[in-house]
């Protein structure tokens, strides 16, 4: 029963850990669902980036909301870095920036490296589209230096580098600087050989290499390789073609191969309008129709092609203009806001950190509480069973010494019943002894052959009651001759006699009498016994015969 309750008492934390576990679980099933089906809605959003922008934005929206409220921040920030590519896109700096600059906050909040040298990548790659040269190198070289920090560290792999070099360059690029472009576009080659992967696609450092080939004037190497990338930008990435196009363009026209080179141009401006993709090129290639057609006389279309790139010009980059005013007011808000997030974020972590210290009390003052209680019981419980367990120990010893006593008085009551026998024999002897004598004295009346019979019948009865004597001795005293000879293999039966009837405690008279010898006969019987048994003077032999 004991047991039964420990097995009770053991099964109520084990069924409350099961029902904690299975709550665990079910949270971590649910977590699990909501993230499986935020990325699948994260997915849909990048498929339709181009052709549905506005619906892509607003799936990205909802990814980011419901990630936040799942307490899931990176994917909240991964939701948010795809919108500056649509935004992009669509020549909308205002709310990249802004975007950009939230999903600096949540990176810092959560502490995340890697998200913050992207986010300062994306941020350097936008300050180079207004010519900020300054401002996008120090985002870029800063996303560079975060990398590096984290690649000895053996968080990151050196191949994550090429992604930085290659941005590097492709800035170089857009600031006409071929010769500063080619030292980062050599430093992804050197990457690449080291063994590593690059995460980049190696078609974009091709056409990075291109350029390079076309400012140092081999433009038939730079053409062949445009010639070579073009199919994989079909396949995998068409709206990049509004670049590739675009300087295949420069390149032909610079071969004078201009019919060509408008093609080039024009097919740019159709892939751009297609996918509604690097629209803040498009004044660029404007202007370079508008020059190409100048070389070929064609003033007229020059001139619209001029006015267009001037017009797309300052509607996606002056800052003048209303769709970029607020840009440059951008910075100093989101640097006063940081400051302000910074500081809130300060406070609830405080006040976190205090909420923490009075739960973590409390824990332990619950704990401390419950251990102490735990300790009580288990003392309690311990006493209970020591006294238990003294109490039956304590009725066994009583029920033990009971049955030794009855065990005792019945060894002593049969004894006793053994001594009269044994006495009711001697003087049955002594009666016999009388009649044999009688009969002895009787010459003339009695037959000789029958008085030699009866003699000899009283001597066999004799032996026999002997025999029988010893029989019911033996079965009182069962293990009494079994000692005797196992200790004293030298006594003879004689002496086993003798230490029967000691051992019922007769009197040196009665054994004289029973055993039909003299009671000095006896005391010397007894003092032989004695000596085999090698007992010194001050043993009582009473008191030792009676302990086997």
């Amino acid at each position: 029963m004991f047991f039964n309750k420990i097995r009770t008492y053991n099964s109520i934390p084990i069924f409350f850990g099961l029902v904690f576990s299975f709550w665990v679980q079910a949270q971590k099933s649910a977590v699990d669902t909501t993230n499986s089906a935020l990325g699948t809605i994260l997915a849909k959003a990048k498929e339709i980036r181009y052709q549905n922008p506005d619906r892509a934005v607003g799936l990205l929206q909802e990814v980011h909301d419901q990630a936040l409220v799942y307490g899931d921040t990176l994917l909240a920030v991964n939701a948010l870095l795809e919108m500056p590519y649509i935004y992009g896109h669509q020549v909308n700096y205002a709310k990249s920036y802004d975007t950009l600059w939230h999903a600096l906050f949540l990176a810092d909040d959560i502490e995340n490296e890697v998200l913050r040298a992207t986010i300062y990548s994306h941020l350097g790659r936008l300050s180079s589209f207004f010519k900020r040269k300054d401002e996008a190198f120090d985002y870029l070289n800063t996303s560079l230096k975060i990398k590096k920090n984290l690649v000895e560290k053996g968080i990151l792999e050196k191949s994550t580098l090429v992604e930085d070099y290659y941005l590097i360059c492709a800035t170089y690029r857009e600031l006409n600087d071929p010769k500063m472009g080619k030292i980062y576009l050599d430093s992804c080659n050197t990457v690449i050989k080291d063994g590593v992967l690059p995460p980049t696609k190696i078609q974009y450092l091709d056409f990075e290499r291109a350029f390079v080939l076309f400012k140092e004037d081999k433009n038939t190497e730079a053409l062949a390789i445009m010639r070579n990338i073009e199919p994989w930008f079909i396949e995998n990435r068409p709206s990049y073609l509004v670049l590739v196009y675009t300087y295949w363009g420069d390149i032909l026209s610079a071969l004078g191969r201009s019919n060509e080179g408008e093609q080039k141009y024009i097919e740019a401006l159709e892939i751009s309008s297609k996918y509604n993709s690097h629209i803040d090129f498009s004044p660029l290639i404007y202007e370079r129709l508008s020059c190409l057609y100048l070389d070929m006389g064609n003033y007229k279309k020059a001139y619209e092609n001029q006015t267009m790139a001037k017009t797309l010009d300052a509607r996606f980059f002056d800052s003048r203009s209303e769709n970029n005013r607020p840009l440059l007011e951008i910075k100093d808000q989101f640097r006063i806001e940081q400051e302000r997030q910074q500081k809130i974020i300060q406070q609830q972590r405080l006040e976190q950190l205090e909420q923490a210290d009075k739960i973590s009390f409390l824990q332990r003052t619950i704990l401390l509480v419950g251990i102490i209680f735990l300790i009580i019981v288990g003392l309690i419980y311990v006493q209970y069973l020591r006294s238990k367990h003294k109490a039956e120990k304590q009725m066994i010893r009583r029920n033990k010494e009971l049955e030794i006593k009855k065990a005792r008085e019945l060894l002593e009551l049969k004894n006793k019943e053994l001594a009269t026998s044994a006495l009711q024999l001697v003087e049955k002897d002594e009666l016999f002894g009388e009649l044999k004598e009688k009969i002895k004295g009787n010459q003339g009346k009695v037959d000789e052959t029958e008085i030699n019979r009866f003699i000899k019948s009283i001597s066999v009865s004799s032996v026999n009651n002997w025999q029988e004597f010893k029989l019911r001795f033996t079965d009182v005293n069962e293990s009494f001759y079994q000692n005797l000879t196992q200790n004293y293999p030298q006594l003879t039966q004689s002496d086993h006699r003798i230490c029967a009837l000691i051992k019922l405690n007769l009197s040196s008279k009665d054994m004289a009498r029973l055993l039909g010898i003299s009671v000095e006969s006896v005391h010397t019987t007894r003092y032989r016994l004695r000596k085999k048994m090698g007992l010194p003077r001050s043993a009582n032999l009473e008191d030792f015969i009676a302990e086997l």
